[in-house]
């Protein structure tokens, strides 16, 4: 088995060291005496963003496909989505823009809804 880049990521999001954790429990610790028994609901949101190398490398495919072309990741921590999405694109090194057209996509159930989160980016 391997832990793939997320572990670390979720790691740091609930404040327990997972990895750690799992060659304790290979080699026959139990998790009641590592102290994780319950689940861990963080006051926080985390975002995940992965650092593209488009810029560093001219004339590579911008295309994306399933073979894994960043060159890191960073993260976002805040008590709100939109702050922690936010600082993981400030991260990721993506300016984030203050001003100019908005291009929202709903679908039926949600399209109701238009003219609230249209005044909501206008403020």
């Amino acid at each position: 088995p391997r832990a793939s880049r997320t572990v670390p990521f979720v790691s740091k999001a609930i404040g327990h060291p997972l990895a750690k954790y799992a060659s304790l429990i290979m080699s026959g610790v139990t998790l009641p005496e590592l102290g994780f028994t319950k689940e861990v609901i963080p006051k926080h949101v985390s975002v995940k963003e992965a650092v593209l190398p488009f810029e560093k490398f001219q004339g590579c495919d911008i295309l994306l496909g399933p073979e894994m072309r960043s060159t890191g990741e960073v993260m976002g921590i805040d008590y709100e989505f939109s702050g922690a999405f936010a600082k993981a694109q400030i991260a990721a090194g993506q300016i984030l823009p203050v001003s100019g057209t908005v291009f929202v996509s709903l679908n039926d159930l949600t399209k109701r809804h238009l003219a609230e989160i249209g005044r909501g980016f206008r403020e």
